[in-house]
């Protein structure tokens, strides 16, 4: 399997080495400094492509040749990630969300209340917009979304899902076709 450790060892990531070392533990020292940048990566990177790295709490949308947006994110706790290539099938603005069957098992207090599902609105965890994402034809349960819980940016809380600020999240949806290529590194 490959790794992360692997790719830049290899010269294979996606990022420069400079935009990659830039991100070696938390990013930034305050949340004033976390907004969304346009940053170089190589310029070979798949326009249109999303490219996630849990461990640097980043995502970046290839803009251009040579161009991304960067976001920075919230990840899964160890072991939740998602890993590898995905495709967004499907968007929704203010979706409804309904917690997985594994994460009402495994914190039922927290869950179990919300089984039937919740509309869509301010304290739903999904936030503003949601990018579904599907490998071989199959929904993963996994989505980039936004959250109502912005001071987790930059941490590994959720149950796996990629979150970014619905402010970052209403600001990347529009740029993000159906069909998307999402790769997530570990």
């Amino acid at each position: 399997m490959l790794t992360r450790r692997h790719f830049i060892a290899t010269g294979l990531a996606l990022l420069s080495p400079k935009a990659v070392l830039g991100h070696a533990g938390l990013p930034h020292e305050s949340r004033a400094t976390m907004g969304p940048r346009d940053v170089e990566v190589r310029a070979d990177a798949e326009i249109g492509t999303i490219h996630v790295f849990p461990s640097y709490f980043a995502l970046y949308h290839i803009r251009g040749p040579g161009r991304a947006r960067e976001y920075h994110i919230a990840v899964g706790d160890d072991g939740r990630n998602m890993r590898g290539t995905t495709v967004i099938r499907r968007k929704e603005e203010w979706p409804s969300w309904t917690p997985t069957q594994n994460m009402i098992r495994r914190e039922p207090e927290v869950y179990a209340q919300y089984a039937d599902g919740m509309e869509g609105g301010g304290d739903n965890p999904l936030g503003a917009r949601a990018l579904y994402l599907y490998r071989g034809g199959r929904d993963t349960m996994y989505r980039i979304h936004g959250t109502p819980q912005p001071w987790t940016i930059g941490q590994a809380v959720s149950s796996g899902c990629i979150r970014l600020t619905n402010d970052d999240v209403i600001e990347l949806y529009p740029h993000v076709d159906l069909g998307t290529k999402v790769i997530s590194y570990t």
